[in-house]
């Protein structure tokens, strides 16, 4: 049996298996797939978690090459290059600031089916201070040549990315998060890469976010947004590239413009993606939430570091009203009464 046959779970069995840390979630669909599949290849460094699972029931499909991320992926390259698949695992600010010479050159630059699977992506481990911060990583890895890049909205999605992940002929970045996050999908679904999914409908303008607390406060702030008379669409984009232009460019005709959210720095992530499209096909107003464009020298939780850089439902809110209120819509100027956008908030940020 190859990996692109392995079966989903569906039902009561998808909500039982997929439920907490999309870290956890893609180490079980992992060794599924190995069991089936023995071209793949799990490559550590030190990462931890694999030590009692894959490498115990299959290690000869298993090594660890220490912390050490340039020899993780020329190795990696190297198995690739013989006709494995690896699945080589690193943090996320290690695979793509202290190893991008390698990944750029032995991983995307030959092309070869190198699925690194980056965990503590954005602030997500922010418990360990700054030097573990992996806020440019999807600026960096979107500019690579071949290189496709995958950012799940929680537990199951990443199931669902793995498994794609697997059989896509060339490299692809998978960026999770490290603790439990909240469920966006409730049942498995035709996952396809580059294909984006709208997660609700609505006219006034579209909020697009990538990963898992962005896409929790985009649903969020959509439903804020309803109690104030705003009809908000949500997509979660949860491939960065190749980018869904279709609903990027259907929200550009149809509503009064695109808030991007995502836990990143607000320069070069998803909403600098968005904004090439839409401005070189289809100009529209685009509001970025993402972290501020300055060093976080502080250490927590990723939803309190978040807040410290400007990302929050009350910020998706504010940008959502300043945007329709900017373009004077006939949606938005039919209700004057309108909740009218914050200017507070970072009022509430925690050091």
């Amino acid at each position: 049996m190859t990996a692109t046959e392995e079966s989903v779970p569906s039902g009561s069995d998808w909500a039982a298996l997929y439920t907490g840390s999309a870290r956890d979630a893609h180490r079980r669909t992992l060794l599924e797939l190995a069991r089936a599949d023995d071209r793949i290849f799990c490559v550590d460094s030190d990462t931890g978690g694999f030590e009692d699972g894959f490498a115990a029931e299959l290690p000869a499909q298993y090594a660890n090459v220490g912390i050490a991320e340039a020899n993780l992926f020329g190795m990696s390259a190297g198995l690739a290059a013989s006709g494995l698949i690896p699945f080589a695992h690193t943090m996320s600010t290690f695979a793509t600031t202290r190893a991008c010479e390698q990944l750029k050159l032995d991983v995307a630059g030959n092309n070869l089916p190198v699925k690194v699977v980056a965990t503590h992506g954005g602030l997500s481990a922010g418990h360990y201070g700054p030097s573990h911060h992996a806020l440019q990583d999807l600026a960096i890895v979107r500019t690579l040549p071949h290189l496709t890049v995958l950012v799940p909205a929680d537990a199951g999605e990443t199931a669902l990315a793995v498994r794609a992940a697997a059989h896509h002929p060339g490299p692809v970045y998978i960026r999770l998060g490290r603790n439990a996050t909240p469920r966006v999908y409730q049942e498995p679904y035709d996952f396809t890469i580059g294909a984006s999914v709208q997660l609700a409908d609505g006219d006034d303008l579209l909020v697009v976010a990538t990963g898992a607390l962005p896409v929790h406060y985009a649903l969020t702030a959509r439903d804020v947004l309803a109690e104030r008379g705003v009809s908000a669409r949500v997509v979660n984009m949860h491939t960065i590239k190749p980018l869904d232009r279709a609903p990027l460019l259907r929200a550009a005709r149809e509503t009064a413009g695109i808030v991007t959210v995502e836990d990143h720095l607000v320069v070069g992530g998803l909403g600098g993606a968005v904004s090439e499209v839409v401005t070189s096909e289809h100009p529209c107003r685009v509001r970025r939430v993402g972290v501020e464009d300055r060093y976080l020298d502080t250490v927590g939780d990723e939803r309190d570091l978040l807040e410290d850089g400007g990302v929050t439902v009350d910020r998706v809110v504010t940008e959502a009203l300043t945007l329709l209120k900017s373009t004077r819509t006939d949606a938005y100027s039919a209700r004057p009464d309108a909740y009218e956008p914050r200017t507070d908030h970072h009022n509430t940020r925690r050091r």
